[in-house]
């Protein structure tokens, strides 16, 4: 079959190399995808907002399924679209993905079912949050912006101060836009963070091996937070017997809660998690691959990925059986231009990249990409994804970090921490 991939970074780079192995994928499509994309698939130039012109492609391409990567066009109905029109598509609706494009929502459905996660405050307005603030006892907490803000709407404050800074942020300055008309106030956690997808029909969960993504910028987890800079897979803190536990208790009654509230969630379920010292507990949900955690799953799954995200849209989950994995694990160093999470210039040529390609057991994957002539040159904030496997978590880290010392341009850098706390 035709299948069409939408999204322009490193998760769809990921899902287009990894569909393009299928046995039944004829033609890979990714709109609109980036310089990466065109080595694995046939970019096509439609943004991933214009749902009418994707709508029109599937039609006249004979697009016989579709896989949603980014959480915007989910957020704005994508999949509602392609019902509508009889196409068939991967990725939970406009009302589902509420889940990830709403904070205030998520909290809301985690208490109605149980599910444990960090006791909060939502606020309309900054001044009563600020009250707030300054009437609680001065502690650590977190500041979130309610709608997406493409993973750096979640502020980490020390105390009361720095929260008080991280609402002016949010709701006065706007810094992440309309995602910042709500917001919430909650107690900060303490312990590490991880990465448990699923997919599910509705009906059947699939859980994937657990992975740890580090989102801030800076190593040791310091510096402001990012879409992420690196993810590992497995995730040795996340053991048999508690991905059993939240399967049971997080992510099964979730998918009951959503059924409950009329809104079947069909896709990608994404729970991130603080393993604390009472357990896990949910920071977050998202709808969709993780990025950076996409690279290093896709580089680990053996299951051809096509049958299962077909058996999840034709609700056909529970004949798929136990997922196929390489026992090795997978490590993914994000490459990033100078500046970013905040501003950084884009345009500049990128050296070294069939020098890493080169390399046994690695693959990069591109996220701000783009062709100019016959050059790969920069497009983005985060660049490259260099993912590599290993025959334990010490030589994928060396793989990985090998071929990124291959790779160069004005600008670049990456943390060079990524998959430590697994070595600890």
């Amino acid at each position: 079959m035709n299948v069409l991939i939408i999204g322009s970074g490193g998760r769809e780079h990921a899902l287009a190399w990894k569909i393009a192995q299928s046995r039944r994928a004829e033609q890979v499509f990714v709109a609109p995808g980036n310089a990466g994309t065109a080595e694995s698939a046939e970019n096509v130039p439609i943004p991933a907002d214009d749902l009418p012109g994707l709508v029109r492609f599937a039609v006249e391409n004979e697009v016989g399924l579709t896989i949603v990567g980014p959480e915007a066009p989910l957020a704005a109905g994508v999949v509602d679209a392609f019902d509508q029109s009889g196409l068939r598509i991967f990725g939970p609706s406009k009302a589902a993905a509420e889940l990830e494009a709403s904070k205030v929502f998520c909290k809301n459905l985690l208490r109605s079912a149980d599910v444990p996660s960090a006791e909060c405050q939502v606020f309309d307005d900054p001044d009563h949050a600020i009250k707030y603030l300054k009437d609680r006892e001065d502690v650590p907490i977190v500041v979130k912006a309610d709608g997406l803000a493409a993973g750096k709407g979640v502020i980490v404050c020390s105390g009361r101060d720095e929260a008080v800074d991280a609402v002016n942020k949010i709701a006065k300055e706007k810094a992440f836009g309309s995602a910042g008309d709500r917001l919430i106030i909650e107690e900060r956690l303490e312990g590490q963070e991880a990465s448990v997808l699923a997919i599910t029909d509705g009906r059947t969960i699939v859980t994937l091996q657990p992975a740890q993504d580090h989102k801030p910028a800076g190593d040791g987890d310091t510096g402001a937070n990012t879409g992420g800079m690196g993810a590992y897979c497995p995730a040795p803190i996340v053991d048999d017997r508690m991905l059993h536990w939240v399967e049971e208790h997080v992510l099964v009654p979730t998918v009951h809660a959503m059924k409950r509230a009329r809104r079947p969630f069909r896709g990608v379920l994404y729970a991130g998690l603080m393993i604390t010292k009472q357990g896990p507990k949910v920071l977050e949900y998202n709808v969709r691959f993780g990025d950076p955690e996409c690279q290093p799953l896709l580089m680990r799954l053996q299951t051809d990925l096509l049958d299962v995200l077909e058996a999840a849209v034709e609700e056909e989950l529970d004949e798929i059986g136990p997922l196929r994995w390489d026992p090795r694990p997978a490590v993914c160093v994000v490459m990033a231009s100078e500046g970013y999470p905040g501003s950084y210039t884009t345009g500049h040529p990128i050296r070294g990249l069939d020098e890493a390609a080169k390399l046994p057991d690695v693959k990069v994957f591109h996220a701000g990409t783009k062709l100019a002539g016959d050059r790969i040159v920069t497009a983005g904030g985060r660049v490259l994804n260099v993912t590599a496997l290993g025959e334990n978590i010490a030589a994928a880290k060396l793989h990985a970090y090998t071929a990124v010392k291959c790779i160069r341009w004005d600008g670049a850098w990456c943390r060079k921490d990524i998959s430590d706390k697994a070595l600890a």
